[in-house]
């Protein structure tokens, strides 16, 4: 049966689900300045849903849905489709809830996280630790399949301490999910070295002869989507997420949905703050009872790149909601902020 994942065009990009960053109010404006061809939300435990559910009543009353933070996260609208809720567990029965949460909340796909080395969770056996133990890696992707239609795909890491590509990779092949993202680095080495995309090549060696039904993607050090082309043509690989290069730039995919006349244009100040500001708005709307500070790492990404960006991000830094932040852009409107171009030639 095909899915969203078989009618994409090629090569095709995609957001990458990041902890505290593609939360509902940064995919939405992500959504409004140009969508990726695939959507991802942050990972969401799945043993965290099945039991906040429980204690808000679910069984009794679905709008307490509304007061669960997990629930939250798991928001999204029509125009982030096709979307993917990714979860976290070690356990099948939990990933088997969560997929079948997952089709009833209207998702069109689910990911399960291989990939993630925060130590709390790898302590579940959740996240990159799975590399490990294989069996209980297929385990997951199976049952997944077996609670509904959505297709399952997989984000991963080549490897834990060590690179283990031959080992790993088939691995996961063997169990048929629709896609498999490599983030090309290992767990140990975080993101403290460059991917290494000349696995990728034989990653797809891989792919071709064991499973060449299923997708993969490379992830690691993609920060835009002309360097996203030249990766995917490099190495034969179906396309590419785009993690880090997001921060700042949410039309970072915009190129897809524009005339050629506009593409690469820059964003100057103006724009990137009146962008923050709605993000700002959104976040508080959206994502109570989060922190606020969340927003921080948001603030440091787009001001930046001009002379006076260090004064202008303190006084936005001090901000403790979206009230302030604006109050604060406001106070600095009569100021000349640089436009793209004009800072363009002025940091050459």
């Amino acid at each position: 049966m095909q899915s969203f994942w078989d009618k994409l065009p090629k090569p095709f990009f995609v957001m990458a689900p990041m902890a505290d960053v593609t939360d509902p109010a940064w995919r939405a404006l992500v959504a409004k300045c140009g969508k990726p061809d695939v959507t991802f939300t942050e990972f969401v435990s799945a043993d965290g849903l099945y039991h906040t559910r429980q204690n808000y009543g679910y069984r009794k009353s679905i709008d307490s849905d509304a007061e669960n933070p997990l629930m939250r996260d798991l928001q999204f609208t029509e125009a982030e489709r096709p979307i993917i809720a990714q979860f976290f567990s070690a356990k099948p029965e939990m990933i088997a809830y969560a997929a079948k949460l997952a089709k009833e909340l209207g998702f069109n796909g689910i990911d399960i996280n291989m990939g993630c080395p925060d130590r709390t969770i790898e302590h579940q056996g959740a996240g990159a630790v799975l590399i490990k133990t294989p069996k209980l890696a297929q385990e997951l992707i199976r049952v997944a399949q077996e609670a509904g239609p959505l297709p399952v795909s997989v984000k991963t890491r080549i490897g834990y301490n060590a690179e283990m590509l031959d080992e790993w990779l088939p691995a996961l092949l063997e169990a048929q999910p629709a896609a498999i993202t490599l983030h090309l680095r290992t767990r140990k080495e975080m993101s403290l070295v460059p991917a290494d995309w000349g696995l990728m090549k034989r990653a797809v060696e891989l792919r071709d002869r064991l499973a060449p039904e299923v997708l993969l993607i490379g992830n690691g050090d993609v920060r835009d989507l002309d360097e996203a082309r030249a990766k995917v043509a490099e190495t034969g690989c179906d396309g590419a997420m785009i993690g880090r290069g997001m921060f700042g730039n949410p039309w970072i995919f915009q190129e897809r949905f524009v005339s050629s006349d506009d593409t690469n244009r820059e964003h100057g100040l103006e724009e990137k703050l009146v962008a923050l500001i709605e993000l700002a708005h959104s976040f508080e709307q959206l994502s109570p009872p989060k922190s606020f500070n969340i927003l921080k790492k948001h603030i440091k990404a787009f001001v930046t790149g001009f002379d006076s960006a260090a004064e202008l991000r303190a006084r936005l830094m001090e901000a403790e909601n979206a009230d302030e932040l604006e109050a604060a852009v406001r106070a600095g409107e009569g100021k000349t902020w640089p436009s793209g171009p004009e800072r363009a030639r002025r940091d050459a």
